[in-house]
């Protein structure tokens, strides 16, 4: 296979066991279907360094991973990660040492963030072993993946407009 990159990638992030915890995940295997031009869209465990790898010469990143701020179930919060760093009320904690956070972190301290970084955190009820995603997680997974579809359509990052 040849190191061939693509220039915009989607990664969904996330462990499909843990119930909510999975939403990035499968918004990724959402967009897989709907996505077909030459977007690679991933899916990760969250590991720093491996996200790291992942989005390495990309100019342009989405991330979409579960998260648990304590406000309602299903809430979407997005980030222009290039602009800022990620609210930690948001993104307070996560399973790995060193996650998302700290990843964009990282490589923003590296002078290796892409130019254009956005996050979806999708606000997570239940990340119990073996549940299912919630109701509210479901609806907020089309719609997130409706959002990231017609970001990449548009090529717009800067549109703070489609957050809810």
């Amino acid at each position: 296979m040849t190191e061939l990159r693509a220039t915009t990638i989607i990664i969904g992030v996330g462990n499909e066991s843990r119930g909510d915890d999975g939403a990035g995940t499968a918004t990724a295997r959402l967009l897989k279907s709907r996505i077909t031009s030459d977007i690679a869209v991933l899916e990760q465990s969250g590991e720093g360094t491996a996200l790291m790898d992942a989005w390495r010469g990309a100019s342009r990143v989405i991330l979409i991973d579960a998260v648990c701020s304590g406000v309602t179930p299903g809430t979407i919060h997005r980030v222009d990660a290039a602009a800022t760093p990620l609210p930690r009320s948001i993104f307070p904690c996560s399973t790995h040492s060193f996650g998302l956070a700290d990843a964009i972190e990282m490589a923003r301290a590296l002078h290796e963030l892409p130019t254009q970084v956005m996050v979806y955190g999708i606000e997570g009820a239940s990340f119990d072993e073996g549940v299912p995603l919630s109701p509210a997680v479901e609806i907020a997974i089309r719609s997130v993946a409706d959002q990231v579809q017609k970001q990449v359509q548009m090529a717009d990052f800067e549109d703070p407009s489609s957050s809810t």
